[in-house]
């Protein structure tokens, strides 16, 4: 393989970052794959933020509500895989802080609907338990589960009354 010089390497990924958000780690981990050193990946990492190809603010942004609406995660799963990105927890917190919980109760209510349809179980106790852990397997907070599960049970006593 090819050594890529400095200039070469940053031509690169301020292609790729033109078009995608992507965060600094990211950018990183490419350039370790490209065996370039460290103060070579510091100076070409300081030109993309200065040049605003790389923002991991507005990265961790658009991350959160992709994975929120489009992929039904709960805040912890989203959590940890900023964490694994290494955004930093000012930034995540700003972040989270932007989302309100309606949002998250958007998200969940039709899943666990939609999961109820397809859990078997022979109690209803049974089948709570499995779609808590369920919803828990996809980062949601216990607190918001709980709010769902009993906006699920009245409509379900609304419909029998009926």
């Amino acid at each position: 393989m090819k050594v890529k010089t400095e200039q070469e390497a940053y031509l690169q990924l301020a292609a790729i970052c033109a078009q995608a958000e992507h965060c600094e780690q990211e950018m990183r981990d490419k350039m370790k794959r490209w065996e370039i050193d460290a103060a070579t990946q510091d100076s070409i990492i300081a030109r993309l933020v200065k040049e605003r190809y790389i923002d991991n603010e507005r990265y961790a942004r658009a991350f959160v509500k992709d994975k929120i609406r489009y992929n039904k995660w709960g805040r912890r799963k989203v959590q940890q895989a900023l964490w694994m990105k290494r955004i930093s927890d000012d930034i995540q917190q700003k972040v989270f802080d932007e989302i309100e919980d309606k949002e998250y109760l958007d998200v969940l209510i039709p899943l666990l609907k939609q999961k109820r349809k397809s859990t078997r179980a022979n109690s209803d106790y049974e089948l709570n338990q499995k779609l808590v852990r369920f919803a828990l397997s996809r980062g949601f907070d216990f607190g918001i589960i709980r709010q769902c599960m009993e906006v699920d049970e009245e409509v379900d006593y609304g419909d029998e009354i009926d």
